[in-house]
């Protein structure tokens, strides 16, 4: 086992009926105004918006908004956000939407409150030294931001998709009602599945020992996710379903799923970032789409892993062999994301990415982790990462 910390201070309301809480919540916090960030205009449509400042409003807490995220949250808003945050003084940031609207608001966050460039948090250069309290109202499951550490922003300039993972911005308490989900397009819907898995996929292909009870919760969690992500499919309007997926999604990005490992290999996911910072594709999409592509350049390495992988969470028939039966898990795995809808190949995913595209995305992946090999289950170097771009085509 490796030395290990495990942080989880989100405060969870959950259920139906949950977003009535917020005001209470805050007040909880000792903050009197906030800067309540969202996406688009589905929240204000859905009357999600106006529960939640009615909350705000009974509680007597002051507020100023900020709407316009999108996927792939940009930069610009949030020098907005920063600017807005600190001319207002407040002393919360509230999101209300998914993954995007959380990171952006960890982001103006870190910015409201420290000196300098917010984008040096996420280059690297610089570690955040304060947050402003952060609270979520979550309204899709998939990235898991209620509850982690982590921040993904892409700048508009250079098409640059990056990471920040610090504890400071942790949300204080997370609104969760599977309710407000349910009118989510199937394709979205797939997509925050797809995410959720990945998310414990990352972590449990790792090249460390691993504990046998973290070991079971990851593979309990992706078999849930397995299991509703085709009922919702079939029958979107399940809420039992999407409750569970609500929960996978917070568990799966909190870090108890990688407790006791080397802390897993995340390349699928920095060459990811490459791929929607450049050509804006869903999150989800772009990982279903290399997924394979990386499991079969790498699997040679952990095929001990990739075996269990493919028994216990796929639960596929074992082959004639290690190797057989991993090959089996990928396919599986792959054949999962098609069946709900996702691609398993940039040219399914809709991009066409040019021999030079490619060659820049393996380069910018390598330079975004310090120049260092990419992953631990093979370290990859620049001709690695492109090599299973091409593969992925």
């Amino acid at each position: 086992m490796n030395l290990s910390t495990y942080y989880t201070p989100t405060k969870i309301v959950f259920g139906k009926g949950a977003e009535e809480q917020v005001g209470a919540l805050i007040r909880e916090q000792g903050c009197r105004k906030v800067l309540l960030h969202y996406g688009g205009g589905s929240a204000r449509r859905s009357g999600l918006l106006d529960r939640v400042e009615r909350s705000l409003e009974e509680a007597g807490v002051a507020y100023v908004s900020l709407g316009g995220v999108v996927p792939n949250p940009r930069l610009s808003l949030v020098y907005e956000g920063i600017r807005l945050a600190r001319n207002e003084q407040v002393d919360l940031i509230l999101a209300v939407g998914g993954g995007s609207v959380i990171d952006s608001a960890k982001a103006i966050g870190y910015g409201a409150v420290t000196e300098g460039d917010v984008w040096d948090y996420y280059t690297g250069a610089r570690k955040p030294e304060a947050c402003l309290p952060i609270g979520a109202v979550l309204t899709i499951a998939a990235a898991g931001s209620e509850m982690s550490n982590s921040s993904v922003i892409t700048k508009e300039e250079g098409g640059l998709k990056r990471g920040c993972n610090n504890d400071l911005c942790r949300p204080a308490f997370a609104v969760m009602n599977p309710e407000l989900t349910l009118t989510l397009p199937a394709y979205q819907t797939a997509c925050g599945c797809a995410d959720i898995l990945m998310h414990t996929m990352e972590r449990y292909f790792n090249h460390g020992d691993n504990l046998e009870l973290t070991d079971g919760i990851s593979e309990a969690l992706m078999r849930t996710v397995l299991r509703n992500a085709l009922v919702l499919k079939d029958h979107p309007e399940n809420y039992r379903a999407r409750a569970e997926i609500m929960w996978a999604s917070s568990l799966s990005h909190n870090g108890l799923t990688g407790f006791g490992t080397d802390g897993g290999d995340w390349a699928t996911h920095k060459m990811e970032h490459e791929l929607s910072g450049m050509f804006d594709v869903a999150h989800g999409a772009g990982l279903t789409a290399i997924w394979g592509s990386w499991a079969r350049y790498v699997c040679q390495n952990r095929l001990d892993r990739f075996m269990h992988f493919a028994l216990r969470a796929m639960q596929v028939g074992p082959g004639e062999g290690m190797e057989q039966t991993a090959l089996r898990g990928i396919q599986a795995t792959e054949d999962f994301f098609r069946s709900i809808g996702l691609p398993t190949s940039l040219s399914e995913l809709g991009i066409s990415p040019t021999d030079e595209q490619l060659e820049q995305m393996a380069e910018s992946c390598i330079q975004a982790v310090g120049g260092r090999p990419l992953g631990t289950v093979k370290p990859l170097t620049a001709q690695d990462v492109a090599a299973i771009y091409r593969m992925a085509r």
